[in-house]
Formats: structure tokens, C-alpha cells, sequence
């Protein structure tokens, strides 16, 4: 009979570790608000954390505290959303919903022949002057989104980012914002009465 090496928490949930990954961009932003994000990981989801600057990576490991079964799940999504670029605000929520995700496209891949200045105008269309058409696709479509050179991360429920990623395709093809907000308007509507 084998034993069973697995060390388990009183709860009986195993105890489990996961490392995530700094980009260099996000060390500057993660030293400033390291108190508040180590304080959601460990008061609300009752997770150890460490913060391994030389290495680039913030390590989670579970405790003899950690109640919930999806802590470390909920942990690691958290600080995945906080490095891809999103406000701290907005990543809070996966601390509180289940049924969050974030998407990650590049602008390449909706039309794979854009360069140079027409990789800057497709940007631009899909940010907007002063950043409007991305505010108002992510109030539309109840979602958040981040522009990072050449990628575009949505965070939103399933079918929320569904729509997003589809005004903002149409946007990076070509099509004129006012119809692209018209359809979104439409969506809106839909969202709304579900």
C-alpha cells in the first residue's frame, strides 16, 4: 500500500503552489500597488503570497486558512488580469465573480497585412479620439479592454467579450465607428433585456 505524500491543509485541500509571470512593463506598476493587490490575495481569498522581484514572479501557495476550493484558481486569474495591464478596480471582480474571463487577440490577426501606418490607423480606430470608442464598446458590451501595442486583451463574461471582439474586428477592417456603435447599440439592448 503506497502512502500518500500529498500534504493537505485541515480543510482537506491540497496544498497547492502557482508562480505568475511579471513583464518587465508591469514592475513599476506592481511595486506601487503591491499592499493593496497582496492584501485582496491573502484577507479575501486567504492565499499566501510572495512577491519574487529578482525572479519576476509572485508566488500563491494555499494555507491551512484557505476555505475555498477555487481561491487559488480565483488568485491566479486575478493577478494574470492585473499583469496583462487591466486597473486593479477592474480585476477585483474575479475575486467576487465565477464567471469571468479575459481574451487576448492580435490586431494581425483580424487582417494579417496591416504595417506601419496602417497598423497605427487600426489601432487608433479601435481606441478612439481620446480613448471614446473603446469606452463606449466596453459600456456596450459590459466588458473592459486594454490596447498593448499590438494586442488587445478583453476582460467580460463569455458572451460579452464574444461581442467586444467582434465590434472591435470590424473596427481594425475598416468599418466606420458610427455603424460599428449602431450594431453595438443593438447588442447593448439584447445584454440588457437578459
Amino acid at each position: 500500500m503506497a502512502e500518500e505524500t500529498e500534504k493537505r491543509t485541515g480543510n482537506g485541500l491540497l496544498i497547492e503552489t502557482r508562480s505568475v509571470h511579471i513583464p518587465k512593463n508591469r514592475n513599476t506598476p506592481i511595486n506601487k500597488d503591491w499592499d493593496d493587490l497582496c492584501d485582496a490575495i491573502v484577507n479575501q481569498l486567504k492565499l499566501d503570497t510572495m512577491l519574487d522581484a529578482k525572479g519576476g514572479k509572485v508566488h500563491l501557495r494555499i494555507n491551512a486558512e484557505t476555505d475555498d476550493a477555487n481561491a487559488m484558481q480565483k488568485g491566479e486569474n486575478y493577478l494574470k488580469a492585473y499583469m496583462l495591464g487591466f486597473r486593479l478596480k477592474d480585476c477585483t471582480a474575479f475575486l467576487r465573480v465565477n464567471d469571468l474571463y479575459t481574451d487576448t487577440f492580435n490586431v494581425r490577426d483580424v487582417k494579417a497585412i496591416l504595417k506601419g501606418d496602417n497598423l497605427s490607423r487600426a489601432i487608433g480606430r479601435v481606441a478612439g479620439r481620446g480613448g471614446e470608442v473603446r469606452r463606449q464598446i466596453e459600456d456596450s458590451t459590459r466588458t473592459r479592454i486594454v490596447l498593448t501595442d499590438c494586442k488587445v486583451h478583453i476582460m467580460g463574461s463569455f458572451a460579452n467579450i464574444k461581442f467586444a471582439r467582434g465590434a472591435i474586428a470590424d473596427l481594425i477592417i475598416g468599418s466606420p465607428p458610427g455603424k460599428v456603435m449602431k450594431k453595438l447599440q443593438m447588442v447593448s439592448d439584447r445584454i440588457r433585456a437578459l
